[in-house]
């Protein structure tokens, strides 16, 4: 899994509230199991028209949003159906960060799994952050792990709280297996005990 150390770049306005998962990858999405490929279908039924063209209403229809590596939604983002294909689509997308007042549990521990930061922040920090992404492609915002800040285009600086544990997966790039392997010493030493105390195991 790739490393999330900082990341600067455009932030996409979504000031929707209950963001499910069937509006980020709509289900007809979901027969693959391949995590590449399917960030031409994010947010599909909202991004195409029923003739398959683009709908020029949509932000990341837009110009200044078509490479936005952030977005910047409103409350409960990722509520629904548990499908991990939703971080897949916006990680194929190019976005690496979400920020919102909330999310949905499932869908936020399967953002650290994949290499997505999802942000908590209050309202009026989220008020301030839907201004900057407003503004376009002039105006980036810089998320830096390590310090825990958002830092917008002016120069405003935005503070978050981060589960440490979850904050070092992301930092190391560390799936579940790759997590686990870095204490094999430790189990392997358990169960070498085990072996020696228990041979009949």
């Amino acid at each position: 899994m790739e490393k999330f150390t900082t990341l600067t770049g455009v932030a996409a306005p979504l000031p929707i509230i209950n963001i499910d998962t069937d509006m980020i990858i709509p289900k007809q999405y979901l027969k693959t199991i391949k995590r590449t490929g399917l960030g031409t279908a994010l947010f599909s039924e909202m991004r195409y028209n029923e003739d398959g063209s683009e709908n020029p209403e949509f932000v990341l229809n837009k110009s200044a949003y078509r490479d936005a590596k952030i977005i910047v939604a409103g409350d409960n983002f990722g509520c629904g159906s548990s499908r991990e294909h939703a971080p897949w689509a916006l990680l194929d997308f190019g976005i690496r960060c979400v920020i919102s007042t909330s999310f949905a549990d499932i869908f936020y521990n399967n953002c650290f799994k994949n290499g997505i930061l999802p942000i908590v922040v209050t309202p009026e920090q989220l008020k301030l952050l839907l201004d900057d992404a407003e503004r376009g492609s002039n105006a980036t915002l810089t998320v830096d792990l390590e310090s825990q800040t958002i830092k917008g285009p002016d120069g405003g600086t935005v503070h978050f709280d981060i589960d440490p544990a979850r904050k070092h997966i992301l930092l190391e790039g560390l799936d579940d297996i790759a997590g686990t392997l870095k204490s094999d010493p430790s189990i392997s030493a358990f169960e070498g005990k085990m072996a020696a105390a228990r041979p009949w195991l």
